[in-house]
This record gives structure tokens, C-alpha cells and sequence, in this order.
């Protein structure tokens, strides 16, 4: 599939926040932030960045692609776990440089790579004058090394 050519984001504000034309704005590396939710119950499951495309994909296909900072190349999530997303609904912040995707997770249910629900698994609190995490979700759906290997 040819890649969407989306347009520039309109410097008129009202346009860009009240206006119909999808026109991500992208940041200098050429990314937008994606939040990701479970469609049925709102739980938070992860954050990712999309480059333009990663959107088309998701557009195309309704399975979440994303782009991997740290392996600089397209991802669509749960290729390897079978824990493929499926997209209920794309929503796009007021000056469009944040997305919002509602997704049914198929496979285990597990987003996060470490076999869990959701990548938001650990809290954050002050020990002292020390921060520490502690787990608030420790099941794990699958085990990491059986599904990716060592």
C-alpha cells in the first residue's frame, strides 16, 4: 500500500482544533505519541509513537502498527506474542500531536512484553527520601521466554 501523504497541520488554531482534516502533527524525528487503551474497560495499557506509516497500517489494516524507537523500524504489536490489536476506535488530541487508540487485545490479553496486561504494571512511591517501585500487577498472561525466546 502507497504511504497516506497527510498534509501539514494548519497554523490556524481554530481550524486545527475545530477542523475535520486528520494532519498529525509530527515531532522532529517525525513521530506522534500514541496512549493505548483496552477498549472494553479503559485500563492504560501502553504508550508508543506512530510514525505516518505506522498510522496508515493501522488505518488499512485495523491492527495497531507502531514505530520502535529502539529497533528504528515499524512494529505491528503482538506479531511475535499473538497478542494482535485490534483498533475500535482512533481518537486525535486538540492539536492533533497525541493518539488515542481503543484496542481489543487478542491471544493472552497481555500487552506489555514482560507477559502482563498492561506496560503500567509497577508504582511509583517515596521510601524515605529514596523513590522506589513496587509491583501493583504481577500476573503475568505468558511467559516472556517461552513466547520470545532468551
Amino acid at each position: 500500500m502507497p504511504p497516506i501523504d497527510f498534509d501539514q497541520p494548519s497554523p490556524d488554531k481554530a481550524i486545527l482544533e475545530e477542523g475535520l482534516a486528520f494532519t498529525p502533527k509530527f515531532d522532529a524525528t517525525g513521530l506522534v505519541t500514541a496512549v493505548v487503551t483496552d477498549a472494553r474497560d479503559g485500563e492504560l495499557l501502553m504508550v508508543a509513537h506512530m510514525n505516518a506509516e505506522a498510522i496508515a497500517l493501522t488505518l488499512d489494516t485495523g491492527i495497531a502498527h507502531y514505530f520502535s524507537r529502539s529497533r528504528a523500524k515499524i512494529w505491528k504489536k503482538g506479531e511475535s506474542s499473538g497478542n494482535l490489536q485490534t483498533v475500535k476506535e482512533i481518537r486525535v488530541d486538540c492539536d492533533q500531536d497525541a493518539l488515542w487508540l481503543k484496542v481489543e487485545v487478542a491471544g493472552h490479553e497481555a500487552t506489555c512484553h514482560t507477559g502482563r496486561r498492561s506496560c503500567f504494571y509497577r508504582t511509583a512511591q517515596l521510601d524515605g527520601v529514596r523513590p522506589v517501585l513496587t509491583i501493583a500487577d504481577g500476573h503475568r498472561h505468558f511467559d516472556p521466554d517461552a513466547v520470545y525466546g532468551q
